[in-house]
């Protein structure tokens, strides 16, 4: 995991520190985050720590709990449906602007960021590959041109890269052949400008990363049974 650094405003560092201590498992589902020891952790006041958990809470990663504390969302099979079901709706409804109206500068993005892809998964770079591909996901949302439907997104990230990790974790090689395979094909398609093609393939990826996601839950769960 990267290092805790200086950036953006204090309370966006903290947010961002914590959000990483959660995507990749330091922190656990329904776990009590304690506000002294992550101050202390971070040397930052209190106040900076309880502003981080608050913008946490606005991107469902935290729930704050009056007179009880600030503790991990809780990642169900209720959480990780509803997650991707509203993915779904957004990405798809963004992809039919994207085939109308992509410019050559886009197509051009998007292929980089495919090649630096495959260049992740030769060298094994994993955390570098699953951050290339959230990028490129972000990339492809440049023609939502609504601005409820990007604020909503920018709200959604967080727990959708919880989830990628978690998929990652349990099951590395089959996300990386699914990412690129996911990847090569809207590229032909919105090159196509084939619109109902797109659709097909964003609604397929987003109900097999769904069941990806909910299949290492139902892994944990067994393995936490049995260890108890």
């Amino acid at each position: 995991m990267k290092p805790f650094k200086p950036r953006e405003t204090l309370t966006e560092q903290v947010a961002r520190h914590i959000e990483d201590l959660i995507a990749f498992g330091q922190l656990h589902s329904g776990e009590r985050i304690y506000e002294g020891a992550m101050a202390r952790q971070l040397d930052v006041s209190h106040g900076s720590v309880r502003e981080g958990l608050l913008l946490l809470e606005k991107r469902h990663l935290v729930r704050n709990v009056p007179r009880k504390g600030a503790f991990v969302t809780e990642l169900d099979t209720y959480f990780v449906r509803s997650l991707y079901e509203v993915l779904e709706l957004y990405l798809c409804h963004t992809g039919r602007k994207l085939v109308r109206q992509w410019q050559t500068e886009d197509m051009e993005k998007l292929e980089s960021l495919y090649e630096r892809m495959l260049e992740c998964s030769r060298r094994q770079d994993m955390l570098a590959f699953l951050d290339l591909g959230i990028e490129y996901t972000q990339a492809s949302l440049v023609y939502a041109d609504n601005y409820f439907i990007l604020q909503a997104i920018q709200d959604l990230w967080p727990s959708a890269r919880r989830c990628a990790f978690l998929a990652f974790r349990h099951a590395s090689h089959q996300v990386i052949h699914d990412n690129l395979a996911h990847m090569r094909d809207s590229i032909d398609a919105i090159l196509a400008r084939d619109e109902a093609r797109l659709d097909d393939i964003l609604r397929q990826y987003a109900r097999q990363q769904c069941q990806q996601v909910l299949a290492c839950l139902d892994e944990q769960q067994a393995s936490d049974h049995a260890a108890g």
